[in-house]
């Protein structure tokens, strides 16, 4: 057991397979890009825990033990999927690089791209990404998200600090957009309508006089949102709070960056000595 574990996740044979060839045929007729299309489809209606080798071969009408012959298991299937989907995000590699607003449009336009793959692929979420597989596509995609943020005077460890910051924020309001849509289906109710039958036993219970701030918030929040919450809202308001920040350390960065400049011209060399 502890070796099939082991060569379930092989990052090195998932990285050659990920940097292959995809369009080649096999003798099957089968290729790579065909059998990851037909995963992405089964996530997309079913979620990922509907994802076998089995059932991509039945969508596909082959047989189970086909299929290994391209992809050697489900963890090397998986990366294949997200890579995929993460080559959707962008035409080319300067498309963030190109919006209006500089770094700062950049940046809300890679938020945004970002938040439509999770929506259309909510799956996506639910796949561990804590060690990511650095496909072409997840590659390509790293080094688009990058380019705003260089020569801004920030570090590389900075720059990639920042970058997370923005992406990690747009999974957690997406986490949070696919709860409240799993919870709409679960009970049939929308957000409206689970509010007002929430709000007046609440109105009941909760104390004016112990929770006067989140009472009041809180009154306001349901009433604005129509629910507990608005994740696309949060996700904006995040967003500037986020960007605000970015801001001023970019501007820290560029000041002392000045300061030095300045400290390390003749005329402030010879002010030094006097001169």
């Amino acid at each position: 057991m502890r070796g099939n574990r082991v060569a379930e996740t092989d990052p090195t044979r998932t990285l050659l397979l990920l940097w292959g060839s995809h369009s080649k045929p096999g003798r099957s007729g089968l290729t790579v890009r065909a059998i990851v299309t037909a995963a992405i489809e089964l996530a997309d209606a079913e979620g990922i825990e509907a994802v076998s080798m089995r059932q991509v071969a039945e969508r596909l009408g082959v047989g189970t033990m086909a299929l290994y012959t391209y992809v050697p298991g489900k963890a090397d299937l998986t990366a294949l999927m997200l890579d995929t989907v993460q080559g959707q995000l962008y035409e080319d590699v300067d498309a963030p690089s190109r919006q209006p607003g500089g770094w700062r449009g950049a940046l809300t336009f890679i938020a945004e791209r970002n938040w439509e793959v999770y929506q259309r692929h909510p799956w996506v979420l639910h796949v561990a990404q804590g060690r990511p597989v650095l496909g072409p596509n997840l590659s390509l995609k790293y080094e688009a998200e990058l380019r705003p943020l260089d020569k801004l005077g920030l570090s590389d460890v900075e720059m990639d600090s920042a970058l997370t910051l923005v992406l990690t924020h747009v999974a957690g309001t997406a986490g949070i957009q696919a709860q409240l849509a799993k919870a709409r289906q679960e009970s049939g109710m929308s957000d409206g309508e689970w509010w007002l039958s929430s709000a007046p036993v609440l109105a009941k219970v909760m104390d004016d006089s112990r929770f006067p701030v989140a009472g009041r918030v809180g009154s306001a929040s349901g009433t604005t949102y129509e629910g507990v919450l608005d994740p696309r809202h949060a996700l904006t308001f995040g967003l500037e709070c986020i960007l605000d920040g970015i801001a001023q350390l970019i501007a820290r960065r560029q000041e002392a960056a000045r300061k030095d400049e300045q400290a390390g011209s003749p005329r402030a060399r010879r002010g030094r000595r006097g001169g």
